[in-house]
Parts: structure tokens; sequence; C-alpha cells
């Protein structure tokens, strides 16, 4: 005699598409089988689907049911006085195979309502940083990260990933799921200038990102080889009128690069930039000689203003907390709209990152700004100023990106 598995095997087999998508169960949630059908096609049913004997605990996804053709199949199980000849069998084989689907589609449903509620964060957040170690990009990150895993409860893994005047940390932060696990940290340029520096980008600016917050970076210092003789940024220029000259700048489309390119355009000067992954290695190779100009974060250039590098001027409209005695190039005569600008370091995420996320994130940096650590921080930077919200931030963005772009646009750049 032909055993019920094996019967069932069989009647399966004639037709396995229209009676049910078996192959797509799986263990994520509890089978529900509806009680109203056979005791024995019940548990055949299970086992065929999961690949199991008797006394089985089911699991699925969600699977397809096509009553309509189940209702035309003969399906005969032996040995287990099951069968499906009557029209009444094969009526109640339909309701109860629908009532399986309906089932289904409910769980179906409630999962896709846990996904969507599921709580943020469940792992690690990843903080691209678009500079190497050793500049006030890095140092911020690093901080605020240090601060954001203890809030959040979980691990903020900062990964440095220079290069490219900023493009290839920012392009895999663009390429990444909006889903709240990772951002990208790094000068304002690189974000608002670079749409027009290069004439194309792997990834789009306004499309691809989203700002959450922006870290002021403070004044910028501009500081020269202490062997120039020269103390103020006109007394430079008139220097290098006379002289080879190049300014060291942290990434093409910086503002040191923007300034050089300036200068240049304004006074007749020549001025080579010369572009390096991060600030460290700009500033020794003034205090070496090897350039005779540069522009960059306070707490980068102290560390050589001991070893043959001097301040001249500071960018922004006020001066450095930590170079009261240094005037602002504003003050100095300097009326280019360039100078007066104070940019900054944004926190980004890709676009469709949920905005509950984009506002925690900001309020967090808020919240890191007012504690004690960050307050060291920005001393020893001598930034006097703190990260906004994240209404603030898009408010100050909608204003400001356009001044940086025209800027951009007006002096002509193209790194490309």
């Amino acid at each position: 005699m032909e055993t019920t598995s094996a019967c069932f095997e069989r009647c399966l087999g004639q037709a396995p598409a229209e009676v049910l998508m078996l192959g797509q169960l799986e263990a994520s949630a509890k089978c529900i089988v509806s009680q109203s059908m056979p005791d024995a096609f019940r548990r055949l049913l299970a086992t065929r689907a999961l690949g199991g004997s008797h006394g089985f605990k089911p699991q699925f996804k969600p699977f397809a049911i096509r009553p309509r053709l189940i209702e035309h199949r003969h399906i005969c199980i032996k040995g287990d006085t099951m069968s499906m000849h009557s029209k009444a069998q094969r009526r109640q084989f339909l309701v109860s195979s629908t009532a399986l689907a309906a089932s289904l589609s409910g769980l179906t449903l409630v999962g896709q309502a846990h996904a969507q509620t599921a709580p943020w964060p469940a792992k690690p957040i990843k903080i691209v940083v678009a500079f190497p170690p050793g500049g006030l990009t890095d140092a911020i990150a690093r901080n605020y990260g240090d601060f954001l895993s203890t809030r959040l409860g979980v691990p903020v893994i900062i990964e440095n990933k220079p290069g490219a005047g900023a493009i290839i940390g920012i392009d895999s932060v663009a390429k990444s799921p909006a889903d709240g696990y990772t951002f990208v940290m790094s000068t304002s340029g690189t974000f608002w200038q670079n749409r027009v520096l290069y004439a194309k980008l792997p990834y789009n600016l306004d499309k691809d990102l989203t700002p959450v917050t922006v870290f002021p970076s403070g004044p910028l210092v501009v500081g020269i080889n202490d062997k120039i003789p020269a103390k103020t940024m006109s007394e430079f220029v008139a220097w290098a009128k006379k002289n080879n000259t190049s300014m060291g700048t942290y990434a093409p489309g910086s503002y040191p690069h923007m300034l050089a390119d300036q200068t240049n355009r304004q006074h007749g000067t020549t001025i080579q930039s010369v572009h390096y992954r991060g600030e460290a290695p700009m500033w020794l190779d003034v205090a070496s000689g090897q350039l005779q100009i540069a522009v960059g974060s306070f707490q980068a250039f102290n560390a050589v203003s001991t070893r043959g590098v001097r301040a001249i001027g500071v960018t922004g409209s006020y001066r450095s907390p930590k170079l009261p005695d240094v005037p602002t190039l504003t003050e100095q005569g300097n009326t280019e709209k360039l100078v007066t600008l104070e940019g900054g370091l944004p926190l980004v995420a890709p676009t469709g990152t949920p905005e509950a996320v984009l506002k925690r994130m900001a309020d967090e940096a808020v919240a890191w700004s007012n504690t004690d650590r960050a307050a060291k921080l920005r001393e020893t930077f001598a930034i006097p100023n703190k990260p906004k919200n994240l209404a603030a931030t898009r408010k100050d963005w909608e204003a400001e990106v356009p001044v940086w772009i025209k800027l951009a646009v007006d002096l002509g750049i193209k790194l490309d």
C-alpha cells in the first residue's frame, strides 16, 4: 500500500506551483496552519514545507496559495482516510487554504510593523572622517563619538578615509544604506564647494546627502615660515610678488586653496597651492621651509608655533581666543567676502535617513558641546561657538551654502 507521505509527495509533485510555493518557507516566525484542515494533511503540509518530520515546531515566511487552481486539483492521501474526491471535501480544503493565507498575510503586516518600529540604535554606528588622524576633524569626531557611545549604549566607530579632496570618504557614505548607522564628517568646503570645483563627482551632494549638524571650526590661523620678514598679510603679499611662494592646504578646494587663488587674482601673485591629506604634515613643511605659508586650525598650528612658524592673521569676523594679539584679515584691510566667512565641520548622513535619527544625532551634538570634555577641546582648538540642533542647522545650511558656492563659481577654480 502506498504510504501517506509518498502519496502526498507524488500529488504535490504533479503541480507544485498551483498548490503552494513551499520553497519560500524558512525559520522566521511560527507557522499557522488552519485547524479546519484534516490532521494528516496539516502534518504533511508542515513536514513537506520544512523538510522535517512529525512533531515539528514549524516556522515560516509567508507563502502564496492559489485557491482557484487548488479547487480543481485531485489530491488523494491514502492511509490517513483523507480524500478530496468529493466537492464538499474540496470546498473544505479551499476554505482552509484561504484561511491559512489570510493568517500568513496578517503575520506579514505584523512583521512589517515591527521592522518599522525597531529601536534605534540596535548595532554600532560608524562615522567616516574624510581626513587622516591628527587634525581638528578627527579630534572632534572621536570626542563626539565617545560621548555618543555612552549616551546611546552602542559602539561608535570612527573610520578615517582620506584622499581625493575628501571625495573617497564622502562617496563611501553617500552610497551607504540610509538606516541611521553611517555618517560622514568633513570640512564645509568639501561639501559645499566641491559641487562647483569638480565637473563630475561620483555622488550628488544635493540629492544623496543631508546635513545633521555643523561643528564650528573657529578662526583659522594664517601662518608663515619664521624666516620670512613679514608681520601682516599685506607684507607677505609684497614679499610673495618677489619670491617663489607655495601655500599649504589640507585638501583641494579647501579654504586655504580658495584664499591662495583669490590672492593671486587680486594682487598679481603666483602662489602655488600644495595639497596635503590633513593639517599635520602641512604645518611640518612650513616649519621646515618647504612651504612658505599655510592656513589651518589653531591646534595644528600650535604644534609648530615654537618650531619656526609665526601667525600673521586669522580668518573670520573675530580674533582667535588663543591669539588675541593677532588681528583678523579683515582688520588688516582685506575686504574680500571670503576672509570674513567661518566654515565648519558638517556631520552628514545619506538622504533618507529617518528624521528621528537625524534629530537625535544633532541633539546629542548639542548635549556633547555642553560637557566639560567638549569645552576643553574647544579651548584647545580656540573654538568659541557650538553646534546647533537639526532645525537651526538646516536654516543656516540654506542661507550659507549659496554664498560659498557663489565664491567658488566666481573664483573659477576647477580641480578636474
